[in-house]
């Protein structure tokens, strides 16, 4: 089945549904930085390089899929919170548009947990009724990927949609039972990492593919509260800022000096470092052969941090592949309106 890819970033979504089976035969992403990352990672793969609001609807493919995660800065707790007043928050009407057009078998829409802010409420409701109105049952639901297979605390706001004639609903897969760890993960490669170079430039010693990370200063803020997170529990979330990115399990937690201060533990210092951007890329279940592109390492935790992880994106497409197959022979229109469906909550009503 042909997937069109938007908002595609460094392809974490793209590559767990290739891993599913799908694929992805057209991507459109506007950052030039993530452009050599895509193309060396995708090569079969078309890559549009303008920015969604340029590109003609006649230029977007027919397909059997939409995924996509449009920009997140808008609804996220780090970010300007301005959600649809934000122009990057409005991109989610551009990607409504194209679905509307398309009128693919499903699409799926990723998003940050502060969507569902209160604050956003009025807005993500009016998205829904947008989906609806077009002829789709949506179903959503906030999401831990720590419980479909990646080792870190990461909650994602997702949202599926099929045509409403399937009267169906896309069902979440079921939570893992066995948890990963940074153990897991990452402890083969601890001893390999080399720091970046002056002004955070890529190190050309590094024997792993991105294997470095950013060096400076913490800033009060970093040091406001643990980063450290031990061997035998989940990555806190990977971050798109590599300032921002948590130490190491190497080093023992940060002490407490007084509210909204930490310290490094004393004698202990040298162990406290910032993940390598490989490291915060297996983090988010990237395989070692995806490797990142750049020119600085602040690009490279950038596109890693706003990632989806793999494995999620996989079981997603997993579970996306099992509800298409189960409505194979059922015909497609968008005459009738959808319904909005809680998966957190399947004693809710449909709306």
């Amino acid at each position: 089945m042909k997937i069109v890819s938007l908002f595609s970033g460094a392809g974490g979504l793209d590559r767990g549904f290739e891993k599913a089976g799908f694929k992805i035969s057209w991507a459109n992403e506007y950052d030039r930085t993530i452009w050599e990352t895509y193309k060396s990672n995708f090569s079969k793969t078309y890559l549009d390089e303008r920015s969604i609001l340029e590109i003609p609807l006649s230029d977007v493919p027919d397909c059997d899929g939409i995924i996509g995660g449009p920009p997140c800065q808008s609804w996220s707790a780090a970010g300007s919170q301005k959600g649809i007043n934000d122009p990057r928050g409005e991109l989610f009407y551009n990607y409504v548009e194209i679905i509307k057009t398309k009128k693919p078998k499903f699409f799926l829409a990723e998003n940050v947990a502060g969507i569902k802010h209160n604050k956003h409420s009025d807005a993500l409701n009016d998205i829904f009724q947008n989906f609806l109105k077009i002829g789709y049952n949506v179903s959503y639901q906030l999401m831990n990927t720590y419980d479909f297979g990646v080792p870190q605390e990461r909650k994602r706001f997702i949202i599926v949609g099929y045509p409403a004639s399937y009267d169906d609903f896309f069902d979440m897969p079921k939570k893992s039972k066995a948890k990963l760890t940074l153990k897991d993960t990452i402890y083969d490669i601890r001893n390999k990492a080399v720091p970046a170079l002056e002004k955070n430039k890529p190190n050309p010693k590094t024997k792993i593919p991105n294997h470095e990370y950013m060096i400076g200063d913490f800033s009060s803020m970093y040091m406001s509260r643990n980063r450290v997170r031990s061997w035998d529990e989940p990555s806190f979330t990977i971050q798109a800022g590599g300032r921002h990115a948590p130490c190491h399990p190497q080093a023992p937690k940060m002490e407490i000096l007084e509210k909204d201060k930490r310290i490094f533990v004393k004698g202990k210092e040298h162990l406290y470092r910032r993940l390598t951007i490989r490291e915060c890329a297996r983090i988010q279940t990237f395989p070692d052969k995806h490797i990142l592109k750049y020119k600085s390492l602040i690009d490279g935790y950038k596109m890693i941090g706003n990632a989806v992880p793999v494995e999620f994106a996989s079981r997603l497409a997993k579970q996306i592949k099992k509800d298409l197959n189960r409505n194979s022979n059922k015909k497609i229109n968008f005459k009738k309106k959808g319904k909005l469906y809680n998966g957190e909550d399947r004693n809710l009503p449909l709306l």
